[in-house]
């Protein structure tokens, strides 16, 4: 199962999307755009899993996709 997160940047300012919690694939101004993009990757090869953070860096919600 294939793993996708979103992430705050270390200062708070943009929101990454991660594959596999590697390097960032995609790099976003709000959150919501890259929770929606992060959601659109997973769907695509689900089964997967997409783990959302707070800006505290704590799994704030996990979204599962078969």
């Amino acid at each position: 199962m294939r793993e996708y997160s979103v992430r705050p940047n270390k200062d708070a300012t943009a929101w990454m999307v991660k594959i596999e919690d590697v390097a960032p694939e995609t790099s976003f101004d709000q959150k919501d755009e890259a929770i929606a993009h992060a959601e659109e990757m997973a769907k695509d090869k689900a089964p997967s899993r997409l783990l959302i953070y707070n800006n505290k860096m704590e799994v704030e919600e996990e979204r599962d996709f078969s």
